[in-house]
C-alpha cells in the first residue's frame, strides 16, 4: 500500500497530525546534525610571522582580539607551515599532502634568481593544485556544510571547483589585487568596494554577511587574507598612531602595524556578530598562517630566518584553536603540528570522510584539542623545496646573501631538526630544545643523529617520489657567484659602520 492510499483512508486530523509529527522528527534530526556539527572558522593569514601577534610577544603591534582568542583555547607552539612561502603551503594545507604529492614547490614555475649564481637546474612544478584532488572544503560541502572563502586563493584561476559554494577575491593572484584600496580590477565580489574602503575591511565584512546570511546551517570560512602580504601599503587612519608610538624592540614598522590592527579589529567584528547571533558556543575558531614573516618589515628572533627560509623562521608560525565545550581555555601544547595536518583535523571537527583513493599525509590534531593525547607520538614532519628564492638583501639569518633558500630537504624528529642541501650536500643538524635559534650545527659532533635524520628523511623522498635536483646549471657561473657574495658582504660591512 502507498502512503498516498494509506493517508487516503485516515480521518483528516489524524493525516495532519502525522504530518506534523514527521516535520517535528526531520527539523528534531536536522538540529541534531547541527549541534554534531560546529560552524568552522579558518582564519589563515598572509606572512604572519611567529612573533607578530601580541600574545606571541611583539612589543609594537597591537593584536588585543587575536590575543583574546588565544587566551581562549589551546596555543601551540611548534606549528609549522609545510613550506616558506604561499602557494606551496595553500596547497599542502588544502590538498592534505606534502609537495612532492601535488608539486606546487613554488610561486610560479620559472627560475629564481640570478642564473648565474644557481648551481642546479631547478624543479619547476606546477603552479596549479590538480582539479581532481579533493580538498577539504570538498569533504566538508558533501558532509553537509556551506563553504566559502573570502580572500586570497593563488592555486588556480577559481577556487569554486575546489569544494567551494562562495567565493570573495579569490583569483590566482598572489597579492591583494592592484593593492589594499580600490579599484581591485576583476577579483569576484570586489568590483563595488567603496573608493576609501581598505580591503582587510572589505573582506571581514563579507565574511560577516555570509555568516549572518547562513547562520541557521552548518557553516565553514576559510578567511585568507592577503594580509599582511606586500604591497605594504598602510590603513590610513591608523598611520598616525603608529607614528607616535613608540618603537618596540623586536618591531617598529609604522605599515605592518596598521596592516596588523586591520586584520585584528576585523577579527574583533567577526566574533562580535558570532555572539550577537549566538553562535560562538558553536563555532570552532582556527588561527594560522601560510609562513614567516617578511623578513624586511618584521622579525620572528629568537628564531632565525623569515619568509623564504627553511630556518624556523621561515616556516614555524602562530597557531591555536578555540572551541567552546571541546578544547579548555588557556592551554598550551609544544607538539609538533604542520599545515598537512589541517586537512583530517578539519574533516573530524566537521564529521566529515577523508577522501578515497588520494593520500593525506597529516593527522588530526582533535586529540590534542579535547585532552584525549598530550603528544601525537613519534612521527617526523618533512619539507621539500627542490628550487630556489632569491635574497631580499636582508640576509643575516640565510645561509648565504644570494638566496633565501636553494634547494632543500627537511625533517623534525623530536627536538631535532635536520637540512639536507642538494647543491653541496652539506647537511645541518639543530637540536631545537637546546637551540631554538639554529645556532649551533651538531652534525658533525652528533654523526648517528645525522644518519639517522638522514635514512628518513631519503626514505621518504622515495615513498613520495620527491625529485631531487642533479642536474648541474649550464648557466652557473662560480666565479660571477663568488664576487656577488663578496660584493653583498662588503655593502653590509659598509652600511653597518
Amino acid at each position: 500500500m502507498s502512503r498516498n492510499m494509506y493517508e487516503s483512508k485516515l480521518p483528516s486530523s489524524l493525516c495532519s497530525l502525522w504530518l506534523c509529527a514527521l516535520v517535528t522528527i526531520a527539523a528534531t534530526r536536522q538540529a541534531a546534525v547541527a549541534d554534531d556539527q560546529p560552524n568552522i572558522l579558518f582564519i589563515y593569514l598572509d606572512d604572519f610571522g611567529w612573533r607578530d601577534a601580541s600574545y606571541m610577544g611583539s612589543d609594537f603591534y597591537e593584536t588585543p582580539h587575536i590575543d583574546k582568542l588565544a587566551s581562549q583555547g589551546m596555543v601551540f607552539s611548534d606549528a609549522y607551515s609545510a613550506a616558506s612561502n604561499c602557494a606551496p603551503a595553500r596547497a599542502c594545507l588544502l590538498s592534505g599532502q606534502y609537495s612532492p604529492r601535488h608539486e606546487v614547490y613554488n610561486v610560479g614555475t620559472a627560475p629564481r634568481g640570478n642564473a648565474k649564481h644557481r648551481r642546479l637546474e631547478h624543479v619547476p612544478g606546477t603552479d596549479t593544485l590538480a582539479p581532481k584532488t579533493r580538498t577539504w572544503a570538498h569533504q566538508l560541502k558533501r558532509a553537509g556544510y556551506t563553504t566559502a572563502t573570502f580572500g586570497k586563493w593563488h592555486l588556480s584561476s577559481d577556487p569554486l571547483p575546489y569544494g567551494f559554494d562562495v567565493n570573495i577575491g579569490g583569483t590566482h593572484s598572489g597579492g591583494p589585487p592592484q593593492g589594499y584600496y580600490p579599484p581591485h580590477g576583476k577579483a569576484p565580489g570586489l568590483q563595488d568596494t567603496p573608493q576609501d574602503e581598505y580591503l582587510t575591511d572589505t573582506i571581514n565584512e563579507a565574511a560577516i554577511k555570509f555568516i549572518r546570511d547562513n547562520r541557521d546551517k552548518p557553516w565553514t570560512v576559510y578567511l585568507t587574507h592577503f594580509a599582511v602580504h606586500t604591497p605594504l601599503q598602510a590603513k590610513q587612519e591608523l598611520v598616525e598612531k603608529y607614528t607616535n608610538k613608540q618603537p618596540g624592540k623586536l618591531h617598529n614598522h609604522v605599515a605592518m602595524a596598521t596592516m596588523i590592527q586591520a586584520v585584528d579589529d576585523g577579527i574583533g567584528r567577526i566574533v562580535a556578530a558570532l555572539d550577537e547571533l549566538r553562535l560562538r558556543d558553536e563555532t570552532v575558531i582556527i588561527f594560522f598562517s601560510d609562513n614567516g614573516g617578511y623578513g624586511p618589515a618584521t622579525d620572528m628572533h629568537p628564531l632565525k630566518g623569515y619568509k623564504g627560509t627553511y630556518y624556523e623562521g621561515g616556516i614555524r608560525v602562530p597557531f591555536f584553536v578555540t572551541w567552546p565545550g571541546v578544547v579548555q581555555p588557556g592551554t598550551k601544547s609544544a607538539e609538533p603540528i604542520i599545515g598537512v595536518d589541517l586537512y583530517p583535523t578539519l574533516c573530524e571537527i566537521g564529521g566529515a570522510k577523508l577522501p578515497d583513493n588520494q593520500p593525506v599525509d597529516g593527522v588530526s590534531l582533535v586529540p590534542l584539542f579535547n585532552g584525549e593525547k598530550t603528544t601525537l607520538g613519534d612521527r617526523p614532519l618533512f619539507w621539500h623545496f627542490p628550487a630556489y628564492l632569491q635574497s631580499y638583501g636582508v640576509f643575516d639569518e640565510q645561509r648565504d646573501p644570494l638566496f633565501r633558500s636553494r634547494p632543500v630537504s627537511v625533517i623534525r624528529l623530536g627536538d631535532f631538526k635536520l637540512i639536507q642541501n642538494f647543491e653541496d650536500d652539506v647537511v645541518e643538524l639543530y637540536n631545537l630544545r637546546e637551540d631554538i635559534g639554529e645556532t649551533t650545527d651538531l652534525s658533525a659532533p652528533n654523526p648517528a643523529k645525522t644518519r639517522e635524520l638522514l635514512s628518513r628523511l631519503r626514505q621518504w623522498q622515495k615513498q613520495t617520489n620527491a625529485p631531487i635536483p642533479t642536474t648541474p646549471n649550464p648557466q652557473f657561473d662560480a666565479d660571477a657567484e663568488r664576487a656577488a657574495i663578496e660584493q653583498a658582504l662588503s655593502t653590509k660591512k659598509a652600511r653597518s659602520k
